[in-house]
């Protein structure tokens, strides 16, 4: 497998690595990291695997899926003033992985609306894939009918542009369309995707923790907390008004603040 694709912005300071959720791509956090590359940090943005324009795999693991970004960190190398790592939901429990399989490459640990746990509310993730599927990709006359076609299963307009954005056209007026993301992959292990699965000696991770959770998202309620504090005892929760699950794109300029405070911290 080839390395996965990435985009640096920024030519120095310290590094802030980005991994984004299901159905995401690294350039969904273009926004917050020229904002961040402006305040003097350098910013990696990942497609994860099965994702973007990264590789597909056979299998889904989290564990799997970390060591795939833990190679691209060994490759970049070490980073000014150290290296903060932030993962959205799927991405969330990546960079959990990346930190407690391997500390040396997280100086700093960012967990935006998820946490360790296995999740039940996977159902309209599988919806979506199978509406995502059930598009006659041969027959597509452009973008607009597909969004007709995926209206049943993501009714709402904004998840449907989100959905959307992973429908590319090869070049030409007779190109063929294509979903980015590996979706027989993920309709055949949605099952894996909600799990959080941990070898029984895991240590925990030892190094700054920020875990940012939306106001009106229910994807961190208080019963999560001793899972989350047994693994990442530094762990300092923020909740963000006015937001929620897709945190950082609801709440932009407060989520970058937060961001921004917590990667100079020492």
């Amino acid at each position: 497998m080839t390395g996965l694709h990435t985009t640096l912005l920024g030519d120095s300071g310290p590094r802030i690595v980005f991994c984004h959720g299901l159905f995401g791509q690294g350039r969904n956090w273009t926004g917050v990291a020229k904002s961040l590359v402006a305040q003097g940090f350098q910013c990696l943005l990942l497609d994860l695997p099965n994702h973007g324009r990264s590789p597909w795999t056979d299998h889904f693991s989290y564990s799997g899926t970390a060591a795939l970004v833990a190679e691209e960190l060994d490759r970049l190398g070490s980073a000014d003033s150290g290296t903060t790592v932030v993962g959205h939901s799927l991405g969330g429990k990546v960079v959990m992985h990346l930190a407690l399989d391997r500390p040396d490459l997280v100086d700093r640990l960012v967990v935006v609306d998820m946490a360790p746990v296995r999740y039940g509310q996977v159902g309209g993730f599988s919806r979506y894939v199978a509406g995502m599927q059930a598009i006659d990709l041969t027959a597509l006359t452009d973008r607009a009918s597909a969004d007709a076609q995926l209206s049943a299963a993501a009714p709402d307009p904004t998840v449907r542009g989100f959905l959307l954005q992973n429908l590319r056209r090869e070049p030409g007026a007779a190109g063929a369309w294509y979903w980015q993301p590996n979706l027989d992959l993920f309709a055949r292990e949605m099952d894996r995707v909600a799990a959080w699965d941990l070898p029984a000696e895991t240590s925990p991770y030892p190094g700054p923790v920020l875990w940012i959770a939306g106001a009106e998202s229910d994807y961190i309620r208080p019963e999560h907390a001793p899972a989350m504090r047994a693994l990442f005892p530094t762990a300092r929760l923020v909740t963000i008004k006015h937001a929620g699950h897709w945190v950082h794109s609801e709440q932009p300029t407060v989520f970058t603040q937060v961001l921004a405070q917590f990667a100079r911290s020492q």
